[in-house]
């Protein structure tokens, strides 16, 4: 699961990268909201969206030190 997640996040461009980001930050807000209030069901959704939000800044990363 997580490499096929890996290639399909290293074949996106640089601003849907950078969209999908900002979307699966908002997405680990919500649900550590959810934990706060107690309303959260699935608790190993944080983990998975903290692995994905490590997993783009990666490649975010590698992008930058590949250009300059």
């Amino acid at each position: 699961m997580s490499t096929k997640h890996f290639k399909e996040l290293k074949s996106l461009t640089k601003d849907e990268l950078v969209m999908k980001l900002k979307e699966t930050e908002r997405q680990l807000f919500d649900v550590r909201m959810k934990k706060a209030t107690g309303q959260l069901t699935d608790t190993a959704s944080i983990w998975r969206l903290r692995k994905s939000l490590a997993r783009m800044k990666m490649i975010q990363g590698e992008g930058s030190s590949a250009q300059g």
